[in-house]
């Protein structure tokens, strides 16, 4: 009987021991999830923050630091100037005073919701005075009074650029027109129309626009149409001084 007693109590013992590691055992685990979890939450938060130097910040992390928010402001920024030629990144000098600044194509979005009317001519009657500089075989390509398409009002929508405008008379007036993007002015380039194109009627000839009277010094594809513009095409010979306009002094 009391051999018995002895090897329950052994028992009991054995028991409660191995209660105990199972416990220890237990607790030593979930320390180690948690290390494991504030490891990863840490790693987190460094590729995010490796992310925000990048370039771009998050808005909610600009706080009150000035240095942060400028970071941010000059991110948004498109448009850049030389502070000695007063040019933008894109070569376009000064823009005089009272007259439209460009407007860079991937700013604008066209709503054809709202139509607008301008007015759209073409012409090159500056060839009709310089005929033994042209081409051959091209005489018949230019109209006895110069104009390729008569001066018309025509609808666009709001957004749209001088580009635009001209792309589309053209093609509906099944007119030729061959044109290309040139990255260093951000614009398209007309090269040709009605089969007229740059240096056909001299080194110094090709197509130029005006709108209102006035010839920007920007590509067609920055200037966005205004209702009731007057949009012109013309052919020089000389570089425009044949129309009136003098860019090398």
């Amino acid at each position: 009987m009391k051999r018995k007693s002895i090897l329950l109590l052994l028992l009991i013992m054995i028991l409660s021991l191995g209660m105990m590691l199972t416990s220890c055992g237990n607790e030593n685990a979930a320390e180690g999830n948690s290390d494991t979890e504030v490891a990863a939450t840490e790693t987190q938060e460094n590729a995010n923050q490796e992310e925000n130097d990048d370039g771009y910040i998050d808005v909610d992390d600009v706080g009150d630091s000035n240095a942060d928010y400028d970071k941010y402001s000059n991110a948004e920024s498109s448009t850049s100037y030389n502070a000695e030629s007063g040019q933008d990144q894109y070569h376009t000098d000064p823009i005089p005073e009272g007259k439209p600044k460009p407007v860079e194509p991937d700013d604008t979005t066209v709503d054809k919701s709202k139509p607008h009317t301008c007015t759209l001519y073409i012409e090159c009657s500056t060839i009709l005075s310089n005929m033994e500089d042209l081409t051959a075989n091209k005489e018949s390509l230019v109209p006895s009074n110069g104009v390729i398409y008569k001066k018309q009002t025509v609808t666009f929508y709001e957004g749209e650029s001088v580009f635009d405008v001209l792309l589309r008379e053209c093609q509906n007036n099944k007119i030729h027109m061959e044109y290309s993007w040139t990255p260093m002015y951000n614009s398209h380039y007309i090269e040709g129309i009605n089969n007229l194109y740059e240096f056909d009627c001299g080194e110094l000839s090709g197509w130029m626009y005006s709108v209102n009277g006035w010839y920007p010094n920007y590509g067609c594809s920055r200037y966005q149409v205004q209702d009731g513009d007057v949009i012109e095409w013309h052919y020089t010979c000389d570089l425009g001084e044949d129309l009136g306009q003098y860019w090398i002094e």
